[in-house]
């Protein structure tokens, strides 16, 4: 059956990752603080723990995909780690800044704990499917050591050196990300502010050299008008945007695109919004003003 799995944290991309591994028969035993959560995956055939440590009682290997810095020291140091045996080993796809990735991997090694740094790239569909693209740091033997899960939740499993390094990879891309949904908002709002209709817009870029697939799938949120189940929650848009600029800061660069699409999606949680989809900024500013 392969080796005693428990997976930590099933929002969006977490419950995805844990699906596909339970889907290729690995013994997985499951917990999040919300627990009607992992509902789905029990009903699958993965076991519910009542606690993070009880999860990670006689894991092997640990997965854990949660929200923020602020989570995985709760999750992982406030309540699992007692838990977990010398020789066991952390794979950790949870954005954070590659400062907190290396001091997490120390903390770890201290109690005689691994951790590999397998930062995911892609949505919950891909999660769930199994096709996620791996950023994987840290000593290139524990990342081979865990390819064989690794391989249930990817097509691509990149090896980049050190810890540290594939959060730095996330955070571009996420930052990439975060600058070009609020630069496809504008262009809605700019289209739609002369008369122009919004499908009408987001056609018209599907159809041209501007089309890609982050940005049609974000036009598919503009398009509906739905932003829930969101995809990629405006909280952890922001939350990512901001860790990118605190760390340029900490190695002597601005981004000064970055820090004004900070400020778009701060307005969305003004609004109290923060648990949609990133592309609902397009929808703050204009209902702000018509309030």
């Amino acid at each position: 059956m392969g080796r005693p799995i428990a997976f930590l944290g099933l929002g969006g991309m977490g419950s995805g990752m844990a699906a596909a591994l339970v889907a290729a028969g690995l013994p997985v035993t499951v917990y999040n603080r919300t627990a009607a959560k992992a509902e789905p995956l029990v009903k699958a055939g993965a076991t519910l723990a009542a606690s993070a440590a009880e999860a990670c009682d006689g894991a092997e290997v640990v997965l854990i995909s949660l929200a923020d810095e602020s989570a995985v020291d709760d999750v992982l140091f406030g309540d699992a780690v007692g838990r977990l045996k010398p020789g066991t080993v952390v794979v950790d796809t949870s954005t954070v800044s590659p400062t907190f990735a290396r001091n997490t991997e120390l903390r770890l090694n201290a109690s005689g704990v691994t951790r590999v740094e397998a930062c995911v790239l892609g949505n919950p569909q891909m999660a769930l499917a199994g096709k996620l693209r791996v950023f994987a740091a840290g000593r290139e033997s524990d990342v081979d050591g865990v390819r064989d899960v690794l391989s249930v939740l990817s097509q691509e499993i990149r090896f980049l050196g050190p810890t540290g390094r594939a959060s730095t990879l996330k955070l571009a891309f996420n930052l990439m990300l975060g600058v070009q949904v609020a630069g496809l908002a504008e262009a809605v709002e700019f289209a739609e502010g002369a008369g122009l209709g919004r499908d009408v817009l987001l056609d018209a870029i599907d159809n041209s050299g501007w089309q890609s697939p982050v940005l049609a799938f974000r036009s598919g949120f503009m398009r509906q008008r739905r932003y829930s189940p969101a995809a990629f929650r405006t909280v952890l848009m922001r939350k990512d945007l901001l860790l990118a600029g605190e760390q340029a800061r900490a190695n002597g660069i601005d981004l000064p695109v970055v820090d004004a699409a900070v400020s778009r999606y701060d307005d969305v949680m003004a609004a109290g919004r923060g648990d949609e989809d990133a592309a609902v900024l397009v929808e703050v500013r204009r209902e702000r003003e018509q309030g």
